[in-house]
């Protein structure tokens, strides 16, 4: 895989990929490369931690997309690859020369894709009456029918309640992860590659049915699905969508059991107050304790250092130490489907050299490219 996209979605998938066993390598420009190298915190190399979790494994190289050599290169080492992928906007690749058609020319079995699924550029963008929409207006189109997130909502103390972070940019990536799979398969088995596009969702929206914003059930708009502060000032998570673990909850706590609880609506507002009295009366532990002898899909929230720590997370080998450039170590996380991809993070142009020389380069050529800037 050749992977010329950077920051999160596009690399999360590659890093799956490379989990799985593919080779994969980075593509970066010679003006800084990916941002996600710099972005706090940092190793002690230098290098940022997510940028060390999501190119674990991979090689570097930096090409000049930009410049004629640039362009050259990329299209001759394109055939020693299976699957390209790219996050730019829609039109960016083509602008360069480099859109899907001239890249299935060069190479027919190739699988390409644009990668980023967050709404800010997506690849459904790429077809319609405003295949080009600015990346901001575009966010602003899709937030327009479903309306801005809705703001968290206030405990009883007028402070606001934190919800939990929502991974969005992986998820975008890891969608990504098995049409690559099956689309690189696929061009082995039918003698050619395909475009893969990436799109964002609009889960609340199909069927042409929706909730105004904070009402959606599944996004804090009922009191048995919700998060809640406990007395120790920590949090617990409340789950109970269906009945039978919202009726557990109400007889644990002695309180009558009213379906009406999961129904949005106007009530909710009582309703959420209610369940919130409920929680700020036990510490975190007590919860805990109450979740062990009460099974209603209550969960206690973790801070990071906890979720480290968690005994049954490290049972399960979630966690792995990958070697920084200057001897030290950084976590990581591995994905579910295999065990973390060996290898470090690579520098920025690590592998440029070992990558053309692959491909037929020879030292004369590659000096070319180097003294023209195209290169490093």
């Amino acid at each position: 895989m050749l992977d010329v996209s950077r920051l999160l979605p596009g690399p999360y998938c590659s890093m799956v990929l490379a989990d799985l066993g593919a080779q994969v390598d980075k593509l970066e420009d010679p003006r800084g490369g990916d941002f996600l190298r710099i972005t706090p915190p940092l190793a002690d190399d230098g290098m940022g931690t997510l940028f060390h979790w999501a190119n674990r494994g991979k090689r570097s190289l930096v090409l000049d997309l930009k410049t004629d050599a640039g362009r050259e290169a990329f299209l001759r080492i394109l055939p020693t690859y299976d699957i390209v992928l790219e996050g730019n906007r829609p039109g960016v690749m083509e602008r360069l020369g480099l859109g899907y058609e001239t890249l299935r020319a060069v190479h027919p079995g190739s699988s390409t894709a644009p990668s980023r699924l967050r709404p800010g550029r997506p690849a459904l963008a790429a077809r319609g009456p405003r295949p080009q929409l600015p990346r901001a207006r575009w966010r602003a189109r899709v937030h327009g029918p479903l309306g801005p997130p809705a703001p968290a909502p206030r405990r009883a103390d007028g402070r606001h309640r934190r919800r939990p972070v929502r991974g969005h940019r992986h998820l975008g990536g890891a969608a990504l992860a098995r049409p690559h799979g099956s689309g690189s398969l696929r061009g082995h088995r039918h003698g050619g590659g395909g475009a893969v596009p990436g799109a964002p969702g609009f889960g609340a929206t199909v069927g042409g049915f929706q909730l105004p914003r904070g009402e959606d059930m599944l996004l804090g708009g009922i009191c048995t699905y919700n998060t809640y502060a406990t007395k120790d000032g920590k949090a617990v998570s409340l789950g109970a969508l269906e009945p039978k673990f919202w009726q557990t909850f109400c007889e644990g706590v002695g309180i009558p059991f009213d379906m009406r609880a999961q129904m949005p609506g106007p009530k909710q507002v009582e309703w959420k107050a209610k369940i919130a009295e409920i929680f700020a009366s036990r510490t975190r532990d007590e919860w805990e304790a109450f979740s062990n002898e009460h099974d209603c899909c209550l969960e206690v929230v973790l801070t990071p250092e906890e979720v480290m720590a968690d005994a049954h997370l490290n049972a399960r080998g979630v966690w792995v130490e990958r070697p920084t450039h200057k001897g030290g170590s950084v976590k990581q996380a591995r994905t579910p489907v295999a065990p973390a991809a060996m290898g470090i993070a690579p520098k920025q142009g690590e592998h440029s050299a070992a990558v053309l020389r692959e491909a037929g380069f020879s030292e004369d050529e590659l000096k070319k490219l180097h003294e023209g800037g195209a290169f490093g």
